[in-house]
């Protein structure tokens, strides 16, 4: 295809500072071309623009676009922004931040792209590590920060991308995979999709964009129907926990609560026994999932292994924050019944007195569809507190708060704020407790506001 930056040299960024902006500055700053950006806000990740020198406008006006030829914005600007109206009016090229992320995959020769409805921010932060063990000067875009590549995108100088694959509202759609990986598929975001059948297309539809491989979970029967409905006719490489996998974990030993132990198969032939430093079956999956995507892609299983047990976990994903006066403390992005079903279960199973839920509902669409599901799951943990719904994008058309859900969970709480939260939590949790917050929204404010009022710090565990 042609190269649609090539003769691009002035970039300018309509809200730099987004966490999905700033990896994709990052990139093209780091091949040459001139940026400029705009943000309403003062954050440490517009900081961090500026550290690499480029310049960066605080407020978003009309004139911050001048000597611009493309123009990029996220898709949070409102139509009547005057800086986005002023960028439409100028006859420059003016596109929205997925449309860039697929042009700077079309420009690798090795496009990873991970996809799934769960899983897809671990797994792709794995499959980083590996090809970073394996020395690939990799450039990777990835939808949740690890500490090895300091934030959530890094510039390398091979031929090889690691990119998280987005299905919201079909943007991974707009991508040039090389390989695709596909961890499964679950009913999500039935807001835009309506159906399972419309989702699983979606899929198809992506399997069909894809150029070399297509790595899949063979366990998961929608994941199945998709690769199988679609024209690819390239190599497919299956991974799981059946042995009819091409790539199968054999011998699970949990060793600890944060170390798992697995044999890694490959067609009935043991390639290493594998250790990772993250909790739950659902990581033997992603780590599968990122050993046969590596090994596709020519790394060593010496770089599997180290790969792989150096990785603690990306930011966001059963982040372990503190142990203050014996209540242990961690967040997770975890957002659907699936996700919290599965988290709450790892938990479960660790060595601790009872599991504290203290969850943010996400859009009022997502809560309402699936109310029954989340009741379900959350019943698995012994306290739950549900601070109310954060609409984001959404207006409550729908007509449902937190106390919906909490009316069907004996013993729930619910409370107004993330800092309620907190201060429930303080007074009634106990030696030898486990507390979790979780939630795509910023939940996460309730775990370090406990962290203060229980007087401890964050700590950095490996």
């Amino acid at each position: 295809m042609e190269d649609f930056l090539t003769g691009k040299k002035h970039i300018h960024f309509i809200g730099i500072g987004g966490s999905g902006m700033y990896p994709l500055a990052q990139i093209l700053h780091g091949q040459g071309f001139y940026l400029t950006g705009s943000d309403n806000n003062e954050t440490e990740t517009l900081q961090l623009v500026r550290n690499m020198g480029i310049p960066v406008y605080l407020g978003q006006r009309a004139e911050n676009i001048e000597g611009a030829d493309l123009i990029v914005h996220t898709a949070a600007i409102m139509s009547d922004n005057p800086e986005l109206i002023a960028a439409r009016a100028s006859g420059v090229p003016v596109i929205e931040r997925s449309v860039l992320l697929g042009l700077i995959t079309s420009r690798y020769k090795n496009a990873v792209c991970v996809c799934g409805t769960h899983g897809k921010t671990t797994a792709s932060s794995m499959l980083t590590h590996i090809f970073l063990a394996d020395n690939v000067d990799l450039t990777a875009v990835i939808g949740g920060k690890l500490k090895a590549i300091h934030g959530s995108g890094i510039c390398g100088k091979s031929e090889t991308m690691v990119c998280e694959a987005c299905e919201f509202v079909d943007t991974f759609l707009k991508l040039y995979p090389d390989t695709s990986v596909i961890l499964n598929i679950d009913c999500d975001h039935l807001d835009y999709f309506k159906t399972m059948d419309n989702l699983r297309l979606s899929f198809t539809k992506f399997c069909n964009l894809t150029t070399d491989k297509i790595v899949y979970n063979g366990d998961d029967e929608n994941t199945i129907i998709a690769v199988n409905n679609s024209d690819f006719k390239g190599k497919k490489v299956t991974f799981g926990l059946k042995p009819e996998n091409d790539y199968y974990a054999k011998d699970i030993e949990q060793v600890s609560d944060f170390h798992t132990r697995f044999g890694l198969y490959h067609k009935g032939e043991l390639l290493d026994t594998i250790s990772i430093f993250v909790p739950g079956a659902h990581n033997v999956i992603n780590a599968l999932a990122s050993a046969a995507a590596a090994l596709e892609n020519g790394c060593s299983i010496e770089s599997i292994n180290k790969g792989l047990s150096t990785f603690f976990g990306a930011v966001r994903r059963f982040e372990r924050l503190a142990e203050i006066k014996g209540i242990t403390i961690v967040d997770d992005y975890a957002h659907h019944p699936t996700e919290v079903k599965t988290l709450l279960e790892t938990a479960k199973k660790m060595n601790f007195k009872r599991v504290w839920a203290v969850h943010q509902p996400f859009t009022y669409s997502r809560t309402a569809t699936l109310l029954n599901e989340f009741a379900d799951a959350l019943k698995i943990a012994d306290k739950v507190v549900l601070t109310e719904i954060m609409g984001s994008r959404e207006k409550n058309t729908f007509n449902i708060y937190s106390k919906d859900l909490g009316e069907k969970i004996d013993g729930c709480v619910c409370v107004d704020t993330c800092d309620d939260a907190a201060e429930y939590v303080v007074k009634n949790a106990e030696e030898g407790d486990l507390v979790i917050t979780f939630g795509c929204g910023d939940v996460y404010k309730s775990a370090y506001k406990m962290i203060e009022l229980l007087g401890g710090t964050v700590e950095h565990f490996s």
